[in-house]
């Protein structure tokens, strides 16, 4: 009996360096993949803002040592206030905008598969359009001489000036909230899609209502699903100066001043200590954000 259990002992010995070699080649086999992609992100990416922070702390020769003066110079700046604050005033409206719109498409394409392929198809398609097309459909419907203005006047109304008055925000977030639902909702459509739909069948058993379903099943599995929107979400909000940049040139109204188009006028410029600064604080922000976005989805 003794003797049985030696050799089991060592069979499973055995099985466990075998197994513990194999996985070991496989870490080697994933790092050898990575390793172009890290290269790259080392040498386009991580040494290249190591050298932004640099900058940000030196004068404009790279000379001279000035510490935080120069922070502390771009945060007094109106221009970069008027920017940060409209960057956050946009993030801060399009996102749960954004959120809740795909959301309801993709509850109400989940509801009903008889369409839901075309459906699919024609929500995504804003995101195959190409930013002159939509720059040049963008002054079709809101130019001065635009349909709409020629509407108003065959009502009897005065023109507006949409991009050039407090309209232009609003303007920008319908383009934004039009351009990514259909791609939010294909991500939202997943995470209902990776619902059990038994825990529906035995909450309806025990009597739960539709907005218990939501709110005990749906809303907890998606947590996840609503983390990585967040985050997407936020980084393709910088994609929509594109957009305002076309049609409205280096200096837009002033309810549509971006950071994109301060860094952009800053860059002709050569003000390349407060664009450095600039964009070390903007990192800091993002970081901060996406590190909060993570946090909640670790804690719901």
């Amino acid at each position: 009996m003794k003797y049985k259990n030696m050799n089991y002992t060592k069979k499973l010995n055995k099985i466990r360096k075998k197994s513990s070699g194999m996985r070991r080649k496989e870490e080697r086999a994933a790092w050898l993949f990575l390793l172009p992609s890290i290269t790259g992100i080392f040498l386009f990416v991580l040494l290249p803002f190591a050298d932004v922070i640099r900058r940000a702390m030196f004068d404009s020769m790279g000379k001279n040592f000035l510490g935080l003066d120069n922070f502390k110079l771009v945060l007094k700046n109106e221009a970069f206030r008027l920017a940060m604050g409209n960057t956050i005033r946009f993030l801060a409206t399009c996102l749960p905008l954004l959120l809740l719109v795909s959301l309801i498409m993709a509850f109400l394409l989940y509801s009903q598969k008889k369409y839901a392929e075309f459906f699919k198809t024609s929500f995504l398609l804003p995101m195959a359009i190409p930013v002159a097309s939509v720059v040049l459909l963008w002054k079709l419907l809101f130019h001065k001489s635009g349909l709409l203005n020629i509407l108003f006047l065959t009502l009897g109304k005065p023109k507006i000036d949409f991009m050039n008055t407090r309209s232009a925000f609003v303007i920008l977030i319908i383009s934004y909230i039009w351009k990514n639902a259909g791609y939010n909702m294909i991500l939202w459509l997943t995470g209902l899609n990776g619902i059990d739909i038994s825990l529906y069948e035995a909450a309806g058993v025990d009597g739960a209502g539709t907005f218990s379903k939501f709110r005990y099943i749906t809303l907890p599995q998606l947590i996840p699903t609503i983390s990585m929107l967040c985050i997407l979400s936020f980084v393709n909000s910088f994609k929509v100066f594109r957009e305002a940049y076309l049609i409205s040139g280096d200096y837009p109204h002033k309810s549509i001043y971006l950071l994109q188009h301060l860094f952009n006028n800053w860059f002709t410029n050569l003000d390349m200590q407060k664009m450095c600064a600039g964009a070390v604080i903007c990192v800091v922000f993002c970081l901060v954000l996406i590190l909060l976005f993570r946090k909640i989805d670790r804690e719901v």
